[in-house]
């Protein structure tokens, strides 16, 4: 509420400057005045207090800049003193309250309350004010006692209804933000040769994702974070160019169905430990420190799927689970745990073909439980080691993290497969508008048949770069340009078909912020020797995507 709203109001300042006239010897009456003129009354309040926020008031110094107040009222005169001695009344730039209307009572009222705040003041703080100021206060005080005890009036009715309101409001510890975007795509060149098409067919798409998220507080610290999401992204990958590295990074399609796709916990254990608690969609690149700030966010990052971050590392199994963050050096040194399930921890129904398992729940199933160690030397350098112990049921076996397709996908078939996945990550931030990262992962596999070592081993490896100009041509925008080799699946193991050439996607795109709700990202990318086959075509996407965020 503005500054000039509430010293308009306010009574109690009244009430302190007329104890200081002994000749009044006389508390403000409370005075009524007509329903006309009180809804007039409150009109003129809010008039000022728009005008306010809009950043139109400026300082008065004298009286006579005020126009449409006459300057032959005694009125005029005594508070035209009053203003050249103390600066007690706020105006518009244009030297007026309201145009070229004439002051009211009730207006006039509100600046002689200004004055009688700003005299509060000065005594208070032991500043001499004279007795001939003190008598013309006391003079009008009683003149315009009618006007200033309606205004109090109206202040404490504005107070019950704000009461009511809040009372009745949606929450006041929920707050909604949302995120929508549309997306215009194609992809096109040489066609994966387990297509039968030697071309991949021109597939322009224009689709859309809608996330509104109900983040909910019940200690002011704390986070409940409940999200719906609706979408009819295409998936642009295997289906449609034989290779799961053309997809897009924000890509996902439930027919435009409203699902709940996240419903976590996190909360304070304690001034170094934060606790996470998931039910569905969480994620560790929620908890853990995925080391690529300008690229991670699928709404307003790399447009690729494989570029947001480590695929190996941060994308397969998870769901539900546990998680926590320990800052061991505020700033510099913490570390991260998670344990997270795909989802089976609802359904202990299902199970393994390949070793025998009749039951998942949330310990029998598929899981991930990794470590990390972030280490920040200084403010522009952040490191990350990280350490995830995979085990996949053989029928939701994907190493991949859905960016390629072939042998990295299920490298010893529908068999229950454990991987020892190790990590690490680096982004630099060269001064504040270069932004410089890398990462690399590598996986140790091992398939499993009845529970028993069966010597199918292998490793899958992985590795990006990418460099991010910031505030290009306009402040919040971003050109960046990233890429690296999709992960890659070898062995040793007699029978297991690996991996003999390399795959690499290059990608770039430029965001660039409408206002500071909407982002214009374009951008393509192209994959070469797509799924490790030098024998197959460059693959191109193009997209164009449009991010509201609210």
């Amino acid at each position: 509420m503005s500054k000039l709203f509430w010293q308009a109001v306010k009574f109690a300042p009244v009430v302190f400057a007329a104890s200081l006239f002994a000749a009044s010897g006389a508390s403000a009456q409370s005075i009524s005045a007509d329903k006309e003129a009180v809804n007039e009354t409150l009109q003129q309040i809010n008039d000022y207090q728009k005008l306010e926020q809009q950043g139109s008031m400026s300082q008065v110094t004298n009286v006579n800049q005020l126009r449409d107040v006459s300057p032959t009222d005694w009125a005029y005169e005594a508070l035209r003193s009053l203003v050249d001695r103390y600066g007690c009344i706020a105006g518009f730039p244009n030297q007026t309250y309201r145009g070229e209307q004439a002051l009211t009572r009730y207006e006039f009222a509100a600046g002689l309350n200004s004055c009688l705040n700003q005299i509060e003041r000065l005594i208070a703080s032991s500043q001499a004010v004279s007795q001939e100021d003190l008598d013309t206060i006391n003079r009008l005080q009683q003149e315009f006692e009618a006007e200033l005890a309606t205004l109090g009036g109206r202040v404490d009715e504005l107070e019950s209804r704000t009461a009511v309101l809040e009372d009745t409001q949606f929450s006041t510890t929920t707050k909604l933000n949302g995120e929508a975007i549309v997306a215009v795509a194609d992809v096109f060149g040489g066609g994966v040769d387990n297509v039968d098409d030697d071309e991949v067919p021109a597939e322009t798409t224009l689709s859309a994702r809608a996330r509104l998220n109900f983040d909910t507080s019940f200690t002011g610290e704390d986070r409940l974070r409940t999200r719906l999401e609706a979408a009819n992204i295409v998936d642009l990958g295997e289906g449609l160019t034989g290779t799961d590295s053309t997809r897009l990074g924000f890509d996902n399609n439930n027919d435009l169905q409203v699902d709940i796709a996240d419903l976590h916990y996190r909360f304070p254990v304690n001034d170094r430990v934060t606790g996470w608690v998931g039910a569905q969609g969480l994620n560790f690149y929620d908890v853990f420190n995925v080391g690529n700030p300008t690229l991670e966010s699928s709404g307003s990052g790399a447009l690729s799927r494989f570029n947001r971050y480590d695929p190996v590392m941060y994308r397969g199994t998870d769901g539900a689970g546990v998680a926590a963050n320990v800052d061991l050096i505020p700033d510099r040194l913490g570390v991260n745990i998670a344990y997270l399930t795909d989802g089976g921890g609802a359904d202990p129904t299902s199970g393994s073909a390949t070793t025998g398992t009749e039951t998942e729940g949330l310990f029998g199933g598929s899981f991930s439980a990794g470590a990390q160690l972030e280490f920040k030397p200084i403010e522009s350098l952040g490191l990350t080691a990280t350490y995830v112990r995979n085990y996949q049921t053989s029928d939701s076996v994907n190493q991949s993290g859905g960016t390629v397709s072939g042998a990295p996908v299920a490298p010893f078939g529908a068999v229950d497969t454990t991987a020892d996945k190790f990590g690490i990550g680096a982004n630099f931030e060269l001064g504040e508008k270069l932004v410089i990262g890398a990462s690399g992962g590598y996986a140790s596999l091992n398939g499993l048949v009845a529970g028993d070592d069966n010597n199918l081993d292998g490793e899958i490896w992985t590795w990006q770069a990418n460099v991010s100009f910031l505030d290009l041509i306009k402040e919040g925008s971003q050109l960046s340009v990233a890429g690296g080799m999709v992960p890659r699946f070898t062995s040793d193991t007699a029978g297991v078909v690996d991996n003999t050439d390399t795959s690499y996607l290059v990608e770039a795109l430029y965001k660039f912020p409408l206002s500071d709700n909407i982002e214009l990202t374009p951008g393509a990318y192209v994959v070469f020797n797509a799924n490790h086959d030098d024998n197959n075509d460059p693959v191109y996407v193009g997209a164009l995507r449009t991010t509201f965020k609210f």
